[in-house]
């Protein structure tokens, strides 16, 4: 299916969503409504520069860790990187620095991700890397090592691939900031910006209220989300986020209600584009992950290559703010075909690629 064809299929699709009630609708809702007047931009100038695109090595893992076969697809990271920069890719998100050891009889060290990372004009600009959960002596010192191999690599930014901390409680979101604005002290020191990526749940509300359980915790919430507590907790100027559009609108579709503190339910719906409009400069990083509006799922949605879903990815860059400061990485799940289909991620990445260096506005 071409694109224009898929592009009509897509809008049948959303005047079947238009009538149903319930999860298709609440996910719908409010997108965009930061910048509702401005919804298509303006001017037709490129979105995303050809410098700023970039893509997490998670969505081609498949062919990052493959062994040598006889497939004819690139496997491990000089042919992968090679593949991508002849793509058009300019940056590089790392989730993990190994390959298979049959490629070179032993694991790649940094040093040599680097060099083939600099012979094919490419810049690595962040990993989801390991935070350190607590502040000892030896989480420190693990923690240098991460920062070691991000010098390494050339990077200017070090994250993560997990919300600061998985509770709901505020307690332990306090916490977390403490320990992330030590953390992200430490990487300024060194040039880099500390960034968390999100994901959908980091969007539910803080309990942070009402009655308490039998362990003394709250039961209600204010109406505050996670990460937006999280926001007002850390250094600006040293606490940075990566959001993943994709989980954003999860979110949207997820997490609209809550109970407050008198215990009456109350409906918020979460807009991804005023929240980084907001504070656009926290948010150097994006993954750019496309999904396709399925009411009939958890999620409400389903991870498609960049383009071919119902996520506007020209609305939201155009209306972000600071164009040209942001580094959107195309990532995708569910991109690796297996041993049926072992060129399917690069395809992906090919098809994504061309639609994010398109975008206008």
């Amino acid at each position: 299916m071409n694109d224009s064809q898929h592009g009509m299929s897509r809008r049948r699709i959303l005047g079947a969503f238009a009538g149903v009630a319930g999860a298709a609708a609440v996910g719908a809702a409010g997108f965009g409504s930061a910048a509702a007047a401005n919804s298509k931009g303006n001017g037709n100038g490129v979105l995303v520069p050809p410098g700023k695109r970039g893509i997490i090595l998670f969505s081609v893992r498949d062919r990052i860790s493959a062994a040598p076969d006889a497939s004819g697809v690139p496997y491990g990271f000089e042919r992968v990187l090679a593949r991508l920069a002849e793509i058009g890719y300019k940056e590089v998100e790392f989730a993990g620095y190994n390959q298979n050891t049959g490629i070179l009889g032993r694991q790649i060290t940094p040093d040599e991700i680097r060099k083939v990372l600099d012979d094919n004009g490419l810049r690595a600009n962040g990993s989801h890397a390991s935070i350190p959960g607590s502040v000892t002596p030896d989480t420190i010192a693990a923690f240098e090592r991460t920062l070691d191999t991000a010098e390494i690599l050339g990077m200017k930014h070090i994250g993560t691939g997990s919300d600061p901390t998985n509770s709901n409680y505020k307690a332990d979101w306090d916490a977390a900031a403490d320990r992330w604005n030590l953390f992200g002290q430490m990487a300024a020191a060194r040039g880099l910006k500390l960034y968390t990526h999100n994901h959908d749940a980091a969007y539910n509300f803080l309990l942070d209220s009402g009655p308490l359980d039998g362990l003394g915790r709250p039961t209600r919430s204010s109406g505050i989300r996670k990460l937006e507590h999280f926001f007002n907790l850390t250094e600006a100027d040293k606490v940075f986020f990566e959001m993943d559009i994709y989980w954003a609108h999860v979110a949207q579709h997820r997490w609209h209600t809550y109970t407050d503190p008198d215990g009456n339910p109350q409906t918020n719906i979460f807009d991804p584009l005023a929240t980084v409009a907001t504070r656009t400069m926290r948010f150097p990083l994006f993954h750019a992950k496309d999904g396709a509006l399925n009411p009939n799922v958890t999620n409400g949605y389903e991870m498609v290559p960049l383009g071919q879903g119902d996520i506007d990815y020209g609305n939201f860059f155009a209306n972000m703010g600071a164009k040209g400061y942001h580094n959107p990485m195309w990532e995708q799940d569910n991109a690796p075909g297996g041993t049926a289909d072992p060129g399917r991620s690069l395809r992906f990445a090919e098809v994504s690629y061309q639609h994010m260096s398109g975008l206008r506005g």
